[in-house]
């Protein structure tokens, strides 16, 4: 689809389009939608999550599953994360690794408020815990920030799929 055909496309068919982009969060391709005409759909997007309250992203980040998580274990993960986290191995964890993942997964939320978020499909289950370890150390505004700017290359790829 050309960028022309999607700034033409009415607003229901724009959501219905990219509207699972955002984790469990259509809103954010609702917003966007109304932005058009884009030069850059990923800019464009991505915009609508720069202009959202700060309430509206901690949602966002907040609709993301933690990473080899319950949602994980009881099979309720969208299909792109779970084909996401298994790309990374998190769908064949041993008991010690799962233990570990569990263990920073809740200290992260407890320090943060909110899940850990990385973009899976670019680094591998000892980068993650790497990642999740050393952003332990970062202040919340930090956090905030990292997890917007990691959900932005999730969405990079997924769109990417898209095309």
């Amino acid at each position: 689809m050309t960028l022309a055909e999607v700034n033409a496309l009415d607003k229901a068919a724009f959501v219905a389009r990219f509207g699972a982009l955002f984790e469990h969060s259509p809103w954010v391709v609702e917003s966007a939608a109304v932005l058009r005409p884009f030069d850059d759909l990923f800019g464009g997007l991505m915009g609508a999550v720069h202009r959202a309250s700060a309430e509206q992203k901690l949602a966002l980040i907040r609709a993301h599953p933690e990473l080899a998580g319950k949602a994980a274990i009881d099979g309720t993960l969208t299909d792109a994360s779970a084909a996401e986290q298994a790309s990374a191995g998190l769908d064949r964890l041993t008991p010690a690794e799962y233990a570990r993942f569990h263990a920073l997964n809740s200290a992260y939320k407890e320090r943060f408020g909110f899940p850990f978020i990385i973009c899976v499909r670019l680094t591998d289950k000892v980068g993650i815990l790497a990642a999740i370890e050393r952003r332990l150390e970062n202040d919340r505004d930090a956090e905030i920030g990292t997890a917007l700017g990691q959900i932005g290359e999730i969405v990079r790829l997924r769109l990417g799929d898209l095309t």
